[in-house]
């Protein structure tokens, strides 16, 4: 009997107020991932176990309680720490690896330059997550259209999302009109708030924040790099969305089973398909 093959590995950041990190580890083990969580420190201690793995999860949280802005002290961290753990995550992601940033996750992956990177490199900062519009935390659920045209491996195939949204500094912001022509022409907004009918917008309640262009999300140029406002692991079920049991009757109505899986899953299958 041959030698069964090793599933790809994922690994999942946490410490200093990340606490989305079990949520995102089950999410990427139900998309067959083989999951570890990894305190920030311990991999600052080694950081080439980043590329025992596949794909890299910065989950969402309130690391360092935001007290600098969300985001900047965890950035802080992995730029400056003697141990250079951000030159390691560039040369991860140059050979291949994914890179996932989820709420305070995607804040870090702005602060550090590594998305949106219009212009092929990564580490200078070309945007920012500002504070909601609005003037006050959000936590709700939103619709996002998908570029089908985008090249992130994260979306590819999805048409829709329906997430949840939980923070207060959420919009996104190009740091020139220069940055924002290459992300339309780069197609990097992979994903966009939109109204019910799949329209994107700027125009609240929809878009919870006044992102503009609509942005929900963005990619790298190269589509391995992926961060987003909304949170996909808190929807990997059917049974997560707010109208479960409306959409099951629905289902019912037409002689349907229920899918298993929430719109969240998506992503993280695609991931899982692309590592394999």
């Amino acid at each position: 009997m041959g030698k069964a093959k090793k599933k790809p590995g994922a690994l999942v950041l946490t410490g200093y107020g990340i606490n989305c990190d079990y949520e995102s580890a089950a999410a990427c083990t139900g998309a067959g991932f083989e999951t570890i969580r990894m305190h920030l420190n311990d991999l600052l201690g080694d950081g080439k176990r980043l590329f025992q793995n596949r794909l890299v999860v910065l989950p969402g949280g309130f690391s360092f309680g935001d007290d600098l802005g969300s985001g900047v002290a965890f950035s802080a961290k992995i730029r400056y720490a003697e141990a250079a753990l951000f030159d390691l995550v560039c040369g991860y992601v140059e050979k291949g690896g994914l890179l996932l940033g989820i709420c305070n996750g995607f804040q870090i992956l702005v602060r550090l330059g590594l998305l949106p990177a219009t212009e092929k490199s990564y580490g200078t900062q070309e945007a920012t997550l500002a504070p909601n519009r609005e003037g006050y935390f959000v936590d709700r659920w939103v619709r996002l259209s998908v570029d089908k045209s985008s090249g992130c491996v994260f979306t590819g195939g999805i048409k829709t999302l329906d997430l949840p949204v939980r923070h207060g500094e959420g919009r996104f912001l190009p740091g020139s009109k220069q940055v924002l022509r290459r992300l339309e022409r780069q197609t990097q907004i992979c994903v966009r708030y939109c109204d019910p009918e799949g329209v994107p917008t700027e125009e609240f309640p929809y878009n919870p924040n006044a992102s503009v262009a609509a942005a929900a999300g963005v990619c790298d140029p190269s589509g391995r790099v992926f961060g987003l406002m909304p949170h996909p692991e808190a929807a990997t079920r059917f049974y997560h969305h707010p109208d479960w049991t409306k959409r099951r009757r629905l289902y019912e109505k037409e002689r349907n089973v229920p899918p298993e899986y929430g719109d969240g899953h998506l992503i993280f299958a695609n991931a899982f398909e692309y590592a394999k």
